[in-house]
């Protein structure tokens, strides 16, 4: 029987020639990501109690983007630990208010097909655009890793998303996503494998294939994974990686799936989710009657370099409507410093878009951009449960950065491709 790409990955990491899903195996871990919220300040305690010390330091890759910079004494002091315990511990690779840790990792090379990698975060799955097997993990289990180099899993499945044609003017990755959460639900993936297959998603550049992979965790999978071609190894080799054989990393013809979705691209309208949930989407359309108070392009999800694009392709000649606020947050220095270069940044701030920090920021409820009682955001962020921005009163609507600087335009949410190839 053939093995599918999460099967085949896993099973490399076991030591095993083969591994089958349900099945519990204990496996090497290739790299662990921890960051400032969840990392140091949960896992030094532990390590401490059981008298470990972290297996391998080369191996480990901190970053801090969640209390960066620091807004009180509270966030200086987490700052302070993680600074500490980093040089304490003879990390190598921290990554000091670079940037998002999903974003960062990428750009700096450390990931390549077949990895078998663990991060201290939900999002960690956008490391699985790159062919790798990247998952999320808690506190205690990351503690044990860093003790052992190792951890266990139990094999999961793999469905297929399948999409066929060429995404529209206007239409992205993000709208995409939206679409797969409203037809499949928050559990639609069943703590299963999804792995995106197709023309489609092939066709797609490294940064859009990471938006895909960072949500499949809002469908409820443990991972979204992409099998590797010369688009990942180009961009690998790029951050200064190595891409290795990414034809070794691919699943098997005979391959068993749980199930396969099929999606139509070139039918994709622009989408947007309304409260309190990323499966509440529908056409941008149905919501023009939506007035809106600040528009957010941030996070991991929604601020790398060519989201910003998107947002200026709508911004450029144009001015955000009087009343609406429109926060950027680009995802990473390295971000920051090429959309400064190709002049995205001047077009987002002539049209009126306050430049923020590179951190999490107001996707997780921290820093400058959380909303006050009622107050309606559009977001370009992954989710949008109660209170999560802000308030437990405010509304948070998520589309993508096209959908969001339009609605900084109109002042209300609407279709992006009214503001596209010369529209007025």
């Amino acid at each position: 029987m053939g093995m599918t790409l999460a099967e085949k990955i896993i099973a490399a990491a076991a030591g095993r020639d083969s591994v089958s899903p349900g099945e519990i195996v204990t496996c090497r871990v290739d790299l662990a990501m921890i960051h400032d919220s969840g990392g140091p300040r949960r896992v030094k305690p532990i390590l401490e109690r059981l008298g470990a010390k972290v297996w391998d330091p080369l191996k480990v890759v901190v970053v801090s983007d969640h209390y960066v910079p620091a807004v009180d004494a509270e966030s200086a002091a987490i700052l302070d630990l993680t600074r500490k315990w980093v040089s304490e511990n003879g990390i190598g690779d921290f990554y000091d208010m670079q940037g998002i840790c999903h974003v960062v990792l990428a750009e700096h090379g450390h990931l390549r097909p077949g990895m078998f990698v663990v991060g201290g975060d939900s999002h960690s799955a956008t490391g699985s655009a790159f062919g790798c097997f990247m998952f999320g993990i808690g506190a205690t289990d990351m503690a044990g890793v860093l003790a052992t180099g190792e951890t266990w899993i139990k094999v999961p499945g793999t469905i297929l998303l399948d999409w066929k044609g060429r995404l529209g003017r206007g239409v992205s990755a993000k709208d995409m996503m939206l679409a797969m959460c409203a037809r499949l639900g928050l559990d639609g993936g069943g703590y299963q494998v999804v792995q995106y297959v197709g023309e489609t998603i092939m066709a797609l550049p490294m940064v859009e294939r990471m938006t895909l992979s960072n949500m499949a965790v809002e469908l409820g999978a443990q991972t979204g994974l992409i099998a590797p071609d010369g688009i990942t190894a180009a961009y690998i080799e790029k951050a200064g990686g190595d891409p290795g054989d990414r034809d070794a990393w691919q699943a098997d013809h005979e391959a068993e799936y749980l199930a396969t979705h099929d999606f139509e691209a070139g039918a994709l309208e622009p989408q947007v989710a309304a409260p309190d949930s990323p499966a509440n989407a529908a056409p941008a359309s149905e919501y023009r009657s939506v007035s809106v108070d600040q528009a957010y392009i941030g996070a991991c999800t929604g601020a790398k370099l060519a989201d910003l694009h998107m947002a200026a392709e709508v911004l450029k000649g144009r001015r955000v409507a009087a009343g609406v606020r429109l926060l950027v947050a680009p995802a990473s220095a390295r971000v920051t410093a090429d959309a400064a270069a190709d002049g995205t940044l001047a077009t987002l701030t002539a049209a009126g878009a306050f430049l923020l920090p590179s951190g999490c920021g107001a996707c997780a409820g921290m820093g400058a951009g959380v909303l006050a009682e009622n107050e309606v955001c559009i977001s370009s962020t992954a989710r949008n449960f109660k209170g999560r921005m802000g308030a437990a009163t405010s509304k948070v609507y998520l589309g993508s950065p096209y959908t969001v600087a339009a609605a900084a335009v109109a002042g209300r949410i609407a279709d992006p491709r009214e503001f596209l190839d010369g529209a007025g």
